[in-house]
C-alpha cells in the first residue's frame, strides 16, 4: 500500500490521483493552537467527494450489484455527481445524474463535459433545493432500466468507508495530534467516515459538524438556504452515514457568514474555498481564540471556490438574495488579521481601515 502522503510519481488513471491532499495552516494564536485545513479540492474534479464515489462503485462491483456496461444513477448537486462521472468514464459505465438547479453551474457543466447525461427535476430558472424529488426520481429510474444502479449516496455506507483515507493521512501527517476535527454535514459520509477512523487512533479527538442555518440534521427551524451540497431540506431524509453518537456538537451556520467567510479569506490569503467550506471555517475562527493552549483542529474543506464564481464570488448574485454584507465580510478580514498575526497593510486590497489598525 502507497504512504497515505504521496501519490505514485506516474498515473495510468485520474482516480489514482485521489488522496495525499494538503494540509493548509490558517491561523496560529498566540497560545499555539493553530487551524489547519485539509484542502480537499486537491483531489480530481477539486472536491472529496470524489473518494466516496470510487469506493461506492467499488463496492457495487464487489456486491454485483452492477455489471460490465452498466448504467450509474445517482440524485447530485454536482460534487458527487463529477467523481461518478469520472469513475464512469474509466470503467466504461455510462452516467445519470438526476439534478436541480440550485446546484452551482459550473459543477453541471462539467458533468456534462465528462459525459453524463443530465436529468433535470425542476424547471430552468428555478432554484429550489429538490433533494426528495430528485432521489424519488433517481430510484424510479435504477428500478425502470436493466444492469442500472442507484449509488444513494445518502444512506450507502460505502460513502462513509470511502473517506476511512482521510484519516490516515492526517494521522501520518500530523504524528496522531488532531484535537479537534471540524466538518459539513450533508450526507455525512465526509465527516463520520473520517471522524469514525480517526477516533479509533485517536480516541480523545473532538468531532463538530456544521450544517446550514434552515438544515434540519441538528433540528429547526427548517427554511431555504443557498450552501450548496451540504445540510438536509425538510422534506429529506437525514443520511444513514450521521453518526450522532461520534457527533460531539453540532452548530448551525447561514449563508451570509459562511459566503463573507469565503470571500474574506480569498482575499487574505490568496486561498479559494466554497461556500460550505466557508461555513465550517467560520465556526472553525470563532471558536479558535477559546480552545486551550497547543489545540490542533482539523477543518475539512471540501471543495475549491472555482466552482463559485458565478455564486458567492460573484457581487450582483449575492445581492440579488440579500447575502453581500460587507460589514460580515470586513469582521472576518480582521479576525484573520488577528489570528494569522499579519500586518493589517499586508492585505492586497490596499491600505487597512482603521478597524483594522489595532
Amino acid at each position: 500500500m502507497d504512504h497515505p502522503l504521496h501519490r505514485p510519481p506516474v498515473v495510468r488513471r485520474v482516480s489514482e490521483l485521489i488522496g495525499a491532499t494538503p494540509l493548509f495552516e490558517l491561523c496560529r494564536t498566540e497560545s499555539e493552537s493553530r487551524l489547519l485545513l485539509k484542502l480537499e479540492q486537491f483531489n480530481p474534479t477539486g472536491t472529496a467527494k470524489i473518494r466516496m464515489a470510487r469506493q461506492m462503485i467499488l463496492d457495487a462491483e464487489e456486491r454485483g450489484l452492477l455489471r460490465p456496461g452498466g448504467r450509474i444513477i445517482e440524485s447530485t448537486s454536482g460534487n458527487t455527481g463529477l467523481g461518478l462521472a469520472v469513475v464512469a468514464a474509466e470503467c466504461g459505465y455510462t452516467f445519470t445524474a438526476v439534478v436541480d438547479h440550485h446546484a452551482a453551474a459550473d459543477k453541471l457543466r462539467a458533468m456534462k463535459a465528462l459525459g453524463a447525461e443530465l436529468v433535470y427535476v425542476a424547471e430552468d430558472g428555478d432554484e429550489e433545493l429538490a433533494t426528495a424529488a430528485r432521489e424519488e426520481l433517481a430510484e424510479r429510474m435504477a428500478a425502470e432500466a436493466d444492469n442500472a444502479y442507484f449509488t444513494e449516496q445518502h444512506n450507502n455506507l460505502a460513502n462513509g468507508v470511502g473517506y476511512h483515507p482521510v484519516a490516515r493521512e492526517l494521522d501520518a501527517a500530523l504524528g496522531g495530534r488532531v484535537d479537534v476535527l471540524i466538518g459539513a454535514v450533508g450526507t455525512g459520509g465526509g465527516l463520520f467516515g473520517t471522524g469514525g477512523a480517526l477516533r479509533r487512533t485517536l480516541p480523545g479527538v473532538r468531532i463538530v459538524g456544521v450544517e446550514p442555518k434552515g438544515s434540519i440534521a441538528f433540528g429547526g427551524p427548517a427554511h431555504d438556504y443557498y450552501q450548496s451540497g451540504t445540510g438536509t431540506p425538510e422534506g429529506a431524509t437525514i443520511g444513514a452515514m450521521v453518526d450522532y453518537d461520534l457527533l460531539d456538537e453540532g452548530v448551525k451556520v447561514g449563508d451570509i457568514e459562511a459566503f463573507a467567510t469565503a470571500r474574506a479569506v480569498a482575499r487574505r490569503t490568496g486561498l479559494l474555498i466554497g461556500g460550505s467550506a466557508g461555513g465550517v471555517v467560520y465556526e472553525a475562527l470563532t471558536r479558535l481564540p477559546t480552545l486551550p493552549p497547543g489545540t490542533t483542529m482539523v477543518a475539512l474543506i471540501n471543495d475549491g471556490g472555482e466552482k463559485y464564481m458565478d455564486t458567492v464570488f460573484d457581487d450582483a448574485w449575492m445581492s440579488a438574495r440579500d447575502l453581500l454584507s460587507p460589514t460580515a465580510e470586513r469582521e472576518i478580514e480582521e479576525m484573520l488579521v488577528k489570528l494569522r498575526r499579519l500586518p493589517a497593510e499586508s492585505a492586497p486590497n490596499g491600505p487597512a481601515s482603521p478597524q483594522e489598525q489595532h
